[in-house]
């Protein structure tokens, strides 16, 4: 069975920090395509970043600006997101997942961005 639990999520100020992790299971995770993505109360699921667990190709999505990077852990089959400069917008619940569109994702985590 897979499972993908984030975690790292919380309240954070506008221009703060966070990193997100997320803890896997039931498939082989050293040699896939892992994702990042959130949604927002009311709106779609936004992709936001994807990397190869073997080759270690990462893609960003644009719109991001380079705020957020994915990054992995194969020998504790982790996924991370680091984020930095956060605002307003970036609140929504953080999923990791296992194709773009997420699909399928496992329990989220919470950021909120406020002052």
């Amino acid at each position: 069975e897979v499972q993908l639990q984030a975690s790292g999520g919380g309240w954070v100020q506008p221009g703060g920090s966070l990193r997100l992790s997320c803890s896997t299971s039931g498939f082989t995770f050293d040699n896939t395509w892992m994702h990042w993505v959130r949604q927002a109360p009311g709106k779609r699921v936004e992709w936001l970043a994807s990397i190869h667990t073997r080759t270690s190709v990462l893609i960003h999505a644009t719109s991001l600006g380079g705020r957020f990077t994915i990054s992995r852990d194969n020998a504790k089959k982790t996924l991370y997101l680091n984020m930095t400069d956060l605002n307003v917008e970036d609140t929504a619940t953080y999923y990791c997942a296992r194709d773009e569109r997420g699909d399928v994702r496992g329990q989220g985590t919470q950021v909120t961005v406020s002052s």
